[in-house]
């Protein structure tokens, strides 16, 4: 379904940029930036599902001490990753997901992570918002990751209308600007988890109130 109206971008951009800068980079964005490994970014993807980012961080860094390649990953062992990332949440899945996805890619891509969607979506516990996560942060690829904050923020803000984060990806691609796309989910992660939180938003704090029709927001502070 087609957005009932097109938002000031240039506006709306600059606003999220600066809370961006305010509420700090998500977990995955801070391995990018120090790293610009893409099989990091995609290991860290891993660990950051249904994890909070403060988890997530640290674990990561625990993780990639010990190991920072798929052939040094595979000789830990299961246990091993599962205690480094310890508290993620399904560690011990986790931990078989990044030995397998680990192994495929010495087996298949010697050791690369490939920069094309299909072949990240067969690796061991990637899915797309992670395949485009890594496409993003990893390759400079323009592509939109959708996670829940992204899906809840874009139908708030009245850009789409859609029930899931797969049609608000399919959604986004047609309205939200290419040059956005790299950076939208870097902005709505933090500001989804500090200003416009699924029940209960702060809207009398929120920069881009002026500019939200707040559409679905029951109850705000």
């Amino acid at each position: 379904m087609a957005p009932a109206r097109t938002p000031p971008w240039s506006r709306l951009a600059a606003l999220l940029r600066r809370e961006s800068r305010r509420l700090g980079e998500p977990a995955v964005e801070r391995v990018n930036r120090t790293t610009g490994d893409p099989y990091r970014i995609l290991v860290s993807c891993v660990i950051s599902l249904r994890t909070k980012d403060e988890v997530t961080d640290p674990a990561s860094r625990r993780l990639f001490a010990l190991a920072r390649t798929p052939a040094a990953m595979l000789r830990l062992p299961a246990a091993r990753i599962a205690r480094a990332i310890y508290p993620a949440s399904f560690f011990r899945v986790k931990a078989r997901q990044i030995r397998a996805l680990s192994r495929r890619l010495l087996d298949l891509h010697r050791g690369r992570v490939p920069p094309r969607l299909e072949e990240l979506m067969m690796l061991p516990g990637v899915g797309i918002k992670t395949a485009n996560l890594v496409l993003g942060e990893g390759f400079r690829i323009p592509a939109i990751c959708v996670d829940i904050h992204v899906h809840r923020i874009s139908n708030r803000l009245g850009l789409i209308r859609t029930k899931t984060p797969e049609e608000s990806e399919e959604e986004l691609r047609a309205v939200l600007p290419r040059r956005l796309w790299l950076v939208w989910n870097r902005w709505l992660v933090p500001f989804g988890r500090d200003v416009c939180r699924p029940v209960s938003p702060f809207c009398s704090r929120c920069v881009l109130r002026p500019l939200c029709p707040r559409r679905g927001v029951a109850r705000s502070r």
